[in-house]
């Protein structure tokens, strides 16, 4: 294997050989979101008119775990070597920034993609889903968990201590995927709201995965791809600009 394929597979084997933490335990998260408020809302919560809420809440989930944890591999990894020093050993090695950011969001987008399977595969046995345009779904989780992951880079060279990363996952990541409309459409909001609502790049995401589920959402998917794609790129810009430079592990 070349360099980058190396670090890609040590990255990815990072995760998998922890599964049942990294993989099982967002699933059962999932799930119990999806119990919750599949249960305690669906009498009382309609969304759309042929659409039941628990089926609403699938794609929402999936999405979120998707984003969630992709931003969590690639942001983990670098704290962690950091910390640990063996950071050090990656440093030493003659790959390129290019070389690292591919295989740090590989791994993210592995990881995403993989717990969002197994929350669709789980969820699904508690609703019926249609697939109503299958590429909308691969194209926005493959945007979704690309820019998680570039964006868990940048936070991984940022934070030089844990409870900065937690910080910035908790006050960042959690309200942003939260307020995205997972659990609810932003046209029961009120007009105020939804204006706040379409400046959250993670809104565009939920919703034009969702589209690809049930051919309906809130905004034109064109434009939700058009979003989450440039969002994508300038995220990305700036991870590869921090690694090229070594913004904080370089001396």
């Amino acid at each position: 294997m070349t360099g980058w394929q190396t670090l890609l597979y040590k990255e990815t084997l990072r995760f998998w050989k922890v599964g049942f933490q990294t993989v099982a335990a967002p699933v059962l998260t999932a799930l119990l979101y999806l119990l919750i408020f599949g249960h305690v809302l669906s009498d009382r919560v309609k969304v759309y008119d042929t659409i039941s809420y628990t089926a609403f809440l699938v794609p929402g989930l999936v999405m979120m775990s998707v984003l969630q944890n992709a931003f969590a591999n690639s942001s983990s990894s670098l704290i962690q070597s950091k910390i640990m020093g063996n950071l050090v050993f990656v440093l030493l090695t003659p790959l390129s920034h290019w070389s690292w950011f591919i295989a740090y969001v590989g791994s993210s987008v592995a990881r995403g993609l993989c717990v969002g399977v197994g929350v669709f595969i789980v969820t699904a046995l508690f609703a019926h889903v249609s697939f109503a345009a299958p590429l909308w779904i691969v194209a926005f989780a493959f945007l979704g968990a690309s820019m998680l992951g570039a964006l868990g880079l940048i936070a991984g060279l940022w934070a030089e201590k844990f409870d900065q990363m937690a910080a910035f996952q908790n006050f960042v990541i959690v309200p942003m995927t939260f307020l995205s409309g997972v659990f609810y459409s932003i046209h029961s909001l009120p007009a105020f709201w939804q204006r706040v609502s379409h400046l959250n790049p993670f809104f565009y995401m939920i919703d034009g995965f969702r589209y690809g589920f049930f051919g309906v959402s809130d905004v034109s998917p064109w434009l939700s791809l058009a979003i989450v794609g440039s969002a994508m790129l300038v995220v990305s810009a700036i991870a590869v600009h921090l690694l090229r430079i070594g913004y904080k592990i370089r001396s």
